[in-house]
């Protein structure tokens, strides 16, 4: 099957031909018709948590994907060849990049029917990774103030809507020309990170979920009110941060689950979260797709024609 790859750590992404997965028990084969684009793709490739995440090459890339079901494992009992899914497949399953993609079924959703499969694409480990920072790990409830960053980016603006559907009052950073964006999808506050620093508007608060790391979350400790919690899946509290400001620090990768993202799809269903696409690209056409990645400045999701 033809499938974007990668032949070593720090090279580029091209189309070559690699063998279908094999079907295990546990999982199904989708015919993939839209993938989605995220900045682990680019860590993973670079190489930089090759000893986390090793990987043999050549290397599919991709972690999204949404597609048809066309062969069940032995053991799958919840979906039928022909359903709609999407997922962020397990690290051994990665490679959304392809004609094909394995997934386990406890990891995979039906694909909401109010939304194409490049949206869908688009959702799940954005989605997730928001609702487990969220849900799971901030405990976020009605009435509580959140500061999210880096709020018009793939994670950023999954976060921000199911925030206000929690109940919650939203501040986000983001650039002037995002401001619009992020106010539509519920921000209370936008704070424009380029002008001003979010330290000097926002205090209190109950949360803070940071996807940015360095300087921007150190300062981010000093935002919330004692007992508050700092969310990051970018960086690590070595200066013992949360205990001098008293407060507390979850760092986390993001885990697939079926269930969850079941959960999210149910709210997208229902119009209450939308997805946002910055680019939409063609498999032929991968190597732009990732400069676009590389770029570091999409509104939102970059999604993969496949099929």
């Amino acid at each position: 099957m033809k499938a974007a790859i990668i032949k070593d750590y720090a090279t580029d992404v091209v189309i070559g031909d690699v063998d279908t997965p094999k079907l295990n028990a546990d999982s199904v084969l989708v015919e993939v018709h839209a993938a989605s684009l995220n900045p682990i793709d680019n860590i993973v490739r670079a190489g930089y948590l090759k000893d986390m995440i090793p990987v043999s090459f050549p290397f599919v890339m991709g972690y999204d994907v949404s597609g048809i079901v066309t062969e069940t494992g032995a053991d799958v009992t919840k979906v039928k060849v022909g359903d709609a899914v999407h997922a962020r497949p397990n690290q051994d399953d990665a490679g959304s990049l392809a004609e094909f993609a394995r997934i386990k079924e406890n990891e995979l959703a039906l694909k909401p029917e109010s939304i194409s499969h490049a949206e869908a694409a688009s959702i799940p480990l954005a989605g997730l990774t928001a609702w487990q920072a969220l849900v799971d790990k901030a405990d976020l409830k009605a009435g509580q103030k959140v500061l999210i960053h880096a709020g018009s980016g793939g994670v950023g603006t999954l976060a921000i809507q199911i925030a206000k559907h929690i109940g919650a009052h939203v501040a986000t950073t983001t650039s002037a020309r995002n401001a619009d964006l992020v106010r539509s999808l519920g921000a209370d506050e936008v704070i424009d990170y380029k002008t001003e620093r979010f330290e000097n508007i926002v205090s209190d608060y109950d949360v803070v979920f940071d996807m940015m790391g360095d300087d921007i979350m150190a300062r981010s400790f000093g935002v919330l009110k004692k007992g508050g919690i700092l969310v990051s899946i970018k960086g690590q509290d070595t200066d013992n941060l949360a205990e001098k400001h008293g407060v507390r620090f979850e760092w986390f990768l993001m885990s697939p689950s079926g269930e969850q993202l079941s959960q999210l799809d149910a709210l997208i269903d229902k119009g209450v979260v939308k997805p946002v696409i910055d680019s939409s690209y063609k498999l032929a056409d991968i190597s732009a797709a990732y400069d676009k990645l590389a770029d570091g400045h999409a509104v939102g999701k970059i999604v993969v024609a496949v099929k």
